[in-house]
C-alpha cells in the first residue's frame, strides 16, 4: 500500500482539498432518483390493498431522497478531519447500544416482522438501526485496525495473531448474536462479516488467519441456519428451485441422497423470475407491470430488481447496474488515492457493503442463492436504508477532498 501509516492528518501540499468528487454525487442522486419514480410506480396493489393514498410511498420517499441529497451535498462541504471521526464512532456507539436494547423496550416502541424486532417505531416513521450501525461498524473497524493493526508484522505466530483480533472478533460475536439471534438477520451477519475479512486483508494479516475464519464462518454459518426454523425453510424452497439443475450434473449415486421430495413452492422467487422474463429486453413500461398486482409482495423493497426489469426491461436494469458499478468504481478510486489509512479503510468498506449488498440481493431475486432480505442500496423503498446510504456516501464525498492526484500517486510507489 502507499500510503504512510503513521500519518492521520490529511494536510499535504500535493493533496486536492477544494473539490469533492461531484461525478459520484451525480451518480448517487439519479439512483435516488429512480427510487422515487419506482417508489410510486411498483407500489399500485399496495395502495389499493391497505387503503392508502395513491402518492403514499412517492411522498415518503420522495422526502427521504430529498434529504438524502441534501445530507451528501452538506458533508461533501466539510473537511474529513472535522466530520468523519465524530459521524463514525457516533454511529458506532450509538446504534449499538440501541440495538441491545430493542428487545427490552415496549411493543408500542417497535415494529416486529418475522417474530423479530428490526425496527424501532417513531412518530411518522420506523428507525432499522442496524442501517446506521453498518456504517459505525466499518469505521471502528478502520480506526482500530490502523492503531493496533496495520503496523504489526505480517508473519507473527498463529496464537499471537488471535490474540491480535481476538477483540475484534468478540466483538464481532456479540454482533452476531444482536442481529442474528435477536433480530434474526442473517443477510446482514454475512454481510458484515465478508466486510471483516476483505478489511482485515488490506490490514495486512497473514493467509492461515483467514484459513481459520474461513472454517469458523463456515460451522457458524450452518449453525446460525440450523438454529433457526425459517431459514431452513428459505434453503428448501431455494433447493425446489434449483435442485434439478445441480443433480443434473451430478453423479446418478448422488441423487438418492441429495434429492428433496415435496419440498415447499418457491412463490416469491417464481414470480420475481417472471417479472424478469415479462420485462424482456425494453420492459412493458413504467407502471406497467403485472406481477406486482398481487403477485409479487414486497416488490418494492426486497425484490424491487424484479419489479423494475418488469416495467424497463433488461436494458433498464443494465443501465441501473451500471451506475451502481459505477459508483462502487469511483469509491474504489477515492479509496486507492486516499493518503490518510483510515480513510482508505473506511471508504473500501463502504464500497464492499454497497456492492455485496446488491450481490446478495440480485442473486436472491435470481434463484441463485437463498433469498436473504437485504434491501438493494439506493433502490429499495425505505427511509432508513436510504438515509443510511446517504451518511456513508457523504463521508465519502469528504474524504474525496483530499485525495492526491493520480501522478503523485506514481511518483510514491515508484
Amino acid at each position: 500500500m502507499y500510503f504512510n501509516k503513521t500519518k492521520i492528518k490529511s494536510n499535504n501540499n500535493n493533496i486536492n482539498n477544494n473539490k469533492a468528487d461531484y461525478t459520484l454525487f451525480i451518480l448517487v442522486s439519479i439512483l435516488i432518483i429512480c427510487s422515487i419514480v419506482f417508489s410510486y410506480s411498483l407500489t399500485i396493489y399496495t395502495v389499493e390493498f391497505f387503503g392508502y393514498d395513491e402518492f403514499h410511498f412517492f411522498i415518503r420517499q420522495g422526502l427521504v431522497g430529498i434529504v438524502a441529497i441534501l445530507i451528501m451535498w452538506y458533508f461533501s462541504t466539510l473537511e474529513p478531519d472535522t466530520i468523519v471521526e465524530k459521524v463514525g464512532m457516533t454511529l458506532f456507539i450509538l446504534f449499538f447500544l440501541l440495538m441491545i436494547v430493542m428487545p427490552f423496550l415496549p411493543a408500542s416502541m417497535v415494529t416486529a416482522s418475522g417474530g423479530a424486532n428490526r425496527w424501532i417505531r417513531l412518530p411518522g416513521f420506523s428507525l432499522s438501526p442496524v442501517e446506521f450501525f453498518k456504517i459505525g461498524f466499518i469505521y471502528f473497524l478502520s480506526w482500530s485496525f490502523h492503531r493496533k493493526v496495520l503496523n504489526k508484522p505480517k508473519k507473527i505466530g498463529l496464537k499471537d495473531e488471535v490474540l491480535l483480533l481476538s477483540p475484534y472478533f468478540l466483538t464481532f460475536f456479540v454482533v452476531v448474536f444482536i442481529i442474528a439471534f435477536l433480530q434474526k438477520d442473517l443477510g446482514q451477519v454475512v454481510l458484515l462479516g465478508v466486510i471483516l475479512v476483505v478489511l482485515l486483508i488490506f490490514a495486512n494479516r497473514s493467509f492461515k488467519i483467514f484459513l481459520a475464519l474461513g472454517c469458523i464462518a463456515l460451522v457458524g454459518l450452518v449453525g446460525l441456519i440450523i438454529a433457526a426454523p425459517h431459514r431452513i425453510k428459505r434453503i428448501h424452497s431455494w433447493w425446489a428451485m434449483v435442485q434439478d439443475g445441480i443433480l443434473s450434473v451430478l453423479p446418478a449415486w448422488a441423487e438418492p441422497y441429495l434429492r428433496i421430495d415435496e419440498l415447499p413452492e418457491p412463490y416469491q422467487v417464481s414470480h420475481s423470475l417472471n417479472a424478469i422474463h415479462n420485462g424482456g429486453f425494453f420492459g412493458q413500461g413504467v407502471a406497467l407491470g403485472d406481477i406486482k398486482v398481487g403477485f409479487l409482495s414486497e416488490v418494492h423493497t426486497d425484490f424491487v430488481l424484479a419489479g423494475i426489469t418488469e416495467e424497463v426491461g433488461l436494458f433498464g436494469l443494465m443501465a441501473l447496474t451500471s451506475i451502481m458499478f459505477m459508483i462502487i468504481w469511483r469509491i474504489f478510486k477515492i479509496s486507492r488515492r486516499v493518503d490518510n489509512p483510515i480513510y482508505h479503510l473506511f471508504t473500501l468498506g463502504i464500497a464492499l457493503m454497497i456492492i455485496i449488498a446488491f450481490l446478495i440481493n440480485s442473486y436472491g431475486i435470481s434463484g441463485m442463492i437463498p433469498i436473504k432480505g437485504i434491501a438493494v442500496p439506493l433502490l429499495s423503498y425505505g427511509g432508513s436504508s436510504m438515509l443510511a446510504m446517504a451518511i456513508s456516501i457523504g463521508l465519502v464525498l469528504s474524504i474525496s477532498r483530499v485525495v492526491r492526484d493520480e501522478d503523485d500517486i506514481k511518483k510514491v510507489k515508484k
